[in-house]
This record gives C-alpha cells, sequence and structure tokens, in this order.
C-alpha cells in the first residue's frame, strides 16, 4: 500500500484504529515499542502489512509479528521480496536479542513490557543500526 519516500506519521490513523482494535496479551508492550521506533528518525512512516504494524523508509524495514501471541516480536526485514545477495548486516547484540533467519532478516523478541523497559537502550540501539544500514 504505502510506496515511495513515506512521511513521519503516515499510516498511524490506520495502525491507531488497528491497536484500538488489538487484542493481545502484549498490547502494552507492542504500543511503547511503537512508540520507541517511530522516536528513532522523523522519516519513519507506518502502516499495516502482514497482519500487524509495520515501518518503513523507502520500503518496510520492520514489521510486528503477533501471532502466536506468546511474546512480543519484531521482524527485522528489507521489504517484502528478497533483495539480491548483499552483505551481512552488522547489528550490535550484545544481549542476544536477535534470531538470524537469513543474513538479512532476522526477529526481535521479548517477554512481556518489564523486558522492553529493561533493555529499551539496547533495542533502541538495535534498531537504529539496522536503519542505518538499510
Amino acid at each position: 500500500m504505502s510506496q515511495g519516500k513515506s512521511t513521519a506519521g503516515k499510516g498511524s490513523a490506520r495502525v491507531e484504529a488497528f491497536l484500538d482494535q488489538l487484542d493481545h496479551p502484549h498490547k502494552p508492550a507492542i504500543v511503547a515499542l511503537r512508540q520507541l521506533i517511530l522516536s528513532l528518525d522523523p522519516r519513519i512512516g507506518e502502516d499495516i502489512k502482514w497482519n500487524g504494524p509495520s515501518f518503513l523508509l523507502d520500503d518496510h524495514f520492520a514489521t510486528f509479528k503477533l501471532h502466536p501471541p506468546t511474546a512480543v516480536q519484531l521482524v527485522l526485514h528489507r521489504g517484502a521480496r528478497p533483495a539480491p545477495q548483499q552483505k551481512r548486516f552488522d547489528i550490535p547484540d550484545p544481549e542476544g536479542l536477535l534470531k538470524w533467519a537469513a543474513s538479512d532478516r532476522c526477529v526481535l523478541t521479548l517477554r512481556d513490557f518489564d523486558e522492553l523497559d529493561s533493555r529499551q537502550a539496547a533495542i533502541a540501539t538495535i534498531l537504529s543500526a539496522w536503519i542505518g544500514q538499510l
């Protein structure tokens, strides 16, 4: 749905409506992580993709994975389609929060709001590094 350059808050009303209806045991953490992501760079837009809030610059780069609802999961990726082979991302992860599915895709998993709160600085560092290497 979203293409080209985004502007901050693009899709916000749609995401707000989605979150208002969301029934998820970790909704407070999802809402807080969304705010953290949007605060990282004023160019970040958002929309709904793959049945969850998704964040974009020129293309989508992070999407919530809401099911199964056992944790808070954010998939970090390079858009919907696989890109030609590129170098592996170099993302600092001293707390071991990422699980790599491929050289250009990983999942950030948090148990709950308390883990998000206690690791907020590490999460911001990971996300900033991801955005910086897009």
